[in-house]
């Protein structure tokens, strides 16, 4: 098994899980307002749910689930709810030993807003603890000394994401790259960062905010150029994929009902990387990759529905091309 460092956001999450208050609304433009609740209204939720979330505990208990001797790097605080995503990753077998304590903040909460019925949902997130990424300290990889090294976001943080990427590249670490909002917005500055990552994940999206294009194809045409592995995802539609000699189209893994999709980018991209460490082939990791990110969508919590890599998995839409 190998060794990966998780560098990304530790959060508390909380569901308010309704069967008909929170159905969604049409609005103008194909877009929905989440909701029928007028000011003043006093609503009761069905159901009440604690979990535990971020970009950075979803990618780690992926991969100790997969077998790999994990590491995260987070921030939280000495409260309750820092307290419960320690457990957590005690339980599934992570070193925490690298997490920082923010003595002026909070550990970051969201309050999740789930349609039980469609398991459709918006979220109100304090970013609290995980606000920040600038007191980490990209010299720790010189004593964790990671084989991989995946990072979510690092809300815009370029200059500490830079600090890693170097050091990683330094070390000899591989890196998966999974940007976010705020590093999108500043793409010049990201394009110039992606020489040293590996494998770059995005969605059709963000890659168009990156590099020109209308499909699929045309976008991965000119991401290639910035990194050796390039998965763009579509949604239901599936994806596209290279790793520099083979290239493929993939739909879904399994359709699905789904109860919450909190979570299905984690799930894909640390699944894939779990397969990957675990010397899995390209097309294989793709698979894995889909089959996690469904698990998770079947069960209300970001991390709970994550495989263990030891399943079966049956046949998915996977072409080469």
């Amino acid at each position: 098994m190998a060794r990966i460092l998780s560098v990304g956001a530790a959060l508390n999450d909380i569901y308010l899980i309704d069967h008909d208050d929170l159905t969604p609304t049409e609005i103008d433009n194909g877009e929905s307002i989440f909701g029928k609740i007028l000011v003043g209204d006093k609503i009761d939720i069905d159901k009440l749910s604690f979990e535990v979330g971020g970009g950075g505990v979803n990618s780690a208990i992926s991969f100790a689930r997969h077998g790999h001797e994990t590491i995260l790097i987070s921030n939280i605080a000495k409260d309750t709810a820092g307290d419960a995503i320690l457990r957590t990753l005690n339980k599934e077998g992570v070193d925490t030993s690298y997490i920082d304590y923010d003595e002026h903040k909070s550990t970051g909460t969201s309050i999740i807003l789930l349609d039980s019925r469609k398991g459709e949902r918006t979220i109100l997130t304090y970013r609290g603890a995980s606000s920040k990424y600038s007191n980490f300290n990209a010299d720790d990889l010189d004593l964790i000394h990671p084989e991989y090294l995946y990072i979510t976001t690092m809300r815009g943080d370029l200059e500490t994401l830079e600090k890693f990427l170097k050091k990683a590249h330094e070390i000899g670490a591989k890196v998966m790259f999974n940007p976010g909002v705020k590093e999108l917005t500043e793409a010049k500055k990201l394009t110039s960062l992606l020489k040293y990552v590996d494998i770059l994940l995005v969605n059709k999206h963000e890659a168009g905010q990156i590099v020109p294009g209308e499909t699929l194809e045309e976008l991965l045409y000119h991401l290639k150029n910035y990194a050796h592995m390039v998965i763009i995802t579509n949604g239901a539609m599936g994806g596209i994929a290279t790793d520099g000699e083979e290239t493929y189209r993939f739909g879904i893994y399994e359709d699905v009902k789904m109860k919450d999709a909190t979570g299905a980018g984690d799930a894909f991209g640390s699944g894939f990387l779990a397969a990957i460490a675990s010397k899995k082939s390209f097309r294989t990791a793709i698979a894995f990759a889909s089959a996690n990110s469904t698990s998770v969508v079947e069960k209300i919590g970001a991390n709970k529905g994550i495989l263990f890599g030891n399943e079966k998995l049956h046949p998915m839409p996977i072409q080469k091309i």
